[in-house]
Order: structure tokens, then sequence, then C-alpha cells
């Protein structure tokens, strides 16, 4: 299977936004955040998560509570916050204008060339990080559990809060990154040998190298698609390279990254 390109204003935030800062627009806007989780399409719970991550990482308090008043009090968002949005309204208009660049100058090539170039624009220490499309969404509990095709067809598993699949606006089709650390990958010459065998996450592919670390060997596997993930095996096991494995990650280990 060939992941289909995404347009290349969706890739670059052409028509697509953070929801976070959209529910942030919504509060200034409304000045309450119930009004602002209802009308963005995510409960409340998610809203006030968003709030928080935002001001997390802009290390400065974005919106307060409103005392008093003919409703009762609501929310404001503070000057932090209005001058987050302003600048998140000049990074937009700036990804339009290099949108509209690239598809000048490298026509139907530009989606590809952008989504790869996101890619390797987020740093991270996860060392697996796979290309997939959703394929469905399932209710889990007070959890969900996202479903991604990756280019060979086989499936891979991601157990979430509703909550960030409602922030990251996840919908059956998406294309997303699946990331996870290569501690997390357990490989084994079949999956009931695995110690998360229950999980549905059971990745068949080529042994290609081994690494010993004391009583763990460091193994790099090539699956059907061509790409490689990074796991670890038992260094006694019979597993020789250039034998088939299978790979088992545990679902809540999958991490989901958009990059629009």
């Amino acid at each position: 299977m060939v992941m289909s390109s995404l347009p290349l204003n969706t890739l670059l935030g052409y028509e697509a936004s953070d929801k976070r800062l959209d529910i942030l627009r919504r509060i200034s806007h409304t000045g309450s955040i119930s009004e602002a989780a209802r009308s963005a399409g995510v409960s409340y719970k998610a809203a006030w998560q968003a709030i928080e991550t935002l001001t997390n990482l802009a290390g400065t308090p974005l919106v307060e509570k409103a005392v008093g008043g003919s409703g009762g009090g609501g929310a404001i968002v503070t000057a932090a916050g209005h001058r987050l949005l302003a600048a998140a309204d000049r990074f937009m208009l700036a990804r339009r204008q290099v949108a509209d660049q690239i598809a000048q100058e490298y026509a139907g090539d530009g989606a590809s060339l952008v989504s790869g170039a996101l890619a390797l624009g987020m740093r991270t220490s996860m060392r697996n990080q796979l290309m997939c499309l959703i394929s469905d969404i399932k209710r889990a509990g007070g959890a969900v559990r996202v479903y991604l095709s990756l280019d060979d067809g086989s499936t891979l598993v991601s157990r979430i809060t509703k909550e960030s699949a409602q922030l990251l606006g996840l919908e059956s089709g998406r294309q997303v990154m699946a990331m996870f650390k290569a501690t997390a990958v357990e490989v084994a010459s079949a999956s009931n040998e695995c110690v998360h065998a229950s999980s549905e996450n059971h990745l068949d592919g080529l042994l290609v190298n081994t690494v010993r670390a004391g009583k763990v060997s460091e193994a790099t596997v090539t699956l059907t698609s061509g790409a490689q993930v990074i796991g670890f095996m038992q260094t006694d096991t019979t597993v020789k390279k250039g034998s088939l494995v299978t790979l088992c990650v545990d679902e809540a280990a999958v991490v989901i990254a958009s990059l629009t």
C-alpha cells in the first residue's frame, strides 16, 4: 500500500490549525471555556488539557478566571495569550507563503517533500518513527484505540486518551506518524514468545543486525514495507541474522504525532 500524499496546504497548515490554539482563540471570543469547548467539538476536560499544555509550553499563564459579572464569571485570555495567538497567526502566514512557493517550484513532488521535511523537524528520543494512515478508531473504556495502517498493509494499534484523540483531531483516513521507543519493542521468533503477546501489535520482519548489550541485544528489523524498526531481544536466543522474526509492541507505548 502506498501512502497518498497530503495536499500542500494541509501539510503546511494552510487550512488546518492546532486544536489547542483554536480553543484558546475561542475562549478569547466567548469568554468561556465551556462554550469554547462546545463550539470546538471537544469535551470540557479536553479544552482544559489544551490550555494546560499550552501554558506549560509558554511558561506563563494564558487564561485567567474572571469573577463576577452578569454571567457569574468566565475566563479571559491574558496578554501573553494574545501575544501567542498573534505569533501563531504570523507563523501560519509564513507557512502559507512557503506552501505556495514549493507548489510552484516542485509541482507534483511538493507534498511528499514537505511531509518528509516536517518529519525531520520533529526531534525526539524515540528511534522508531513510521508514517501511517488511520484506518479505524474504537472506544476502549475511558480510552480509545487507534488502528494505524502501515505501507505494507499491516496494522499498528495505539491506545490513547479520548481527550488526546479530540485535540489531535484524529479521524479515519488521516495521515499521522507513529512513534515508539526501541525499549518498547520486543523481538522474538514468534508472537507467542512475546511478553506482550496479548497485544495486537505483532509486526513481521527480517532480522538484519544485532548488537549485544549484556543479557539483551539491540536488534534491527526490516519490515516488508522496507521500513526499519529497532527493538531488543534476548542474547541467548537461537534466532540468527537473516531470520524472520516478530516484533511485539505495547500499544500503550505507541505515540501518535500529527504533522498538521
